[in-house]
């Protein structure tokens, strides 16, 4: 990946869609075009994905059209991008699986049991009638 941070956005005249060293980002932010190709693909609808992200519809429509001139660059980043995470997640989940067993065989203390209770007595009321 690029480190020029402007070069996509140069590239193309979008000046919403930038490279910087973290990948495809919105410009002037730290989320990246990944993060929001997420939500595309689980089918999350533009005006959610604006509210949740604080973005104009200008914007969305800069992002959309970016993604969509540069289709096969972007997914390419994109599944990068996803072996990357899944490599990160399947290390500190290795790294971390003996102290995750201490953990769940750890002894409850009286405040967390009393918490579980409480909850199994809430999820028997919900399960009746």
């Amino acid at each position: 990946m690029s480190t020029s941070i402007n070069s996509a956005s140069a590239s193309n005249g979008n000046a919403t869609v930038v490279r910087t060293s973290r990948g495809l980002t919105v410009g002037g932010s730290r989320l990246t075009i990944y993060s929001l190709i997420d939500h595309f693909k689980a089918g999350h609808s533009d005006e959610l994905v604006r509210e949740w992200y604080n973005l104009t519809p200008e914007q969305l429509a800069d992002i959309h059209r970016y993604i969509d001139e540069h289709a096969e660059e972007v997914e390419v980043e994109y599944q990068e991008v996803l072996r990357t995470a899944e490599a990160t997640r399947k290390y500190w989940e290795e790294r971390n699986r003996e102290r995750f067993e201490q953990i769940k065989n750890a002894p409850l203390t009286p405040e967390q049991a009393a918490r579980r209770a409480k909850l199994e007595e809430l999820r028997q009321r919900r399960s009746r009638p």
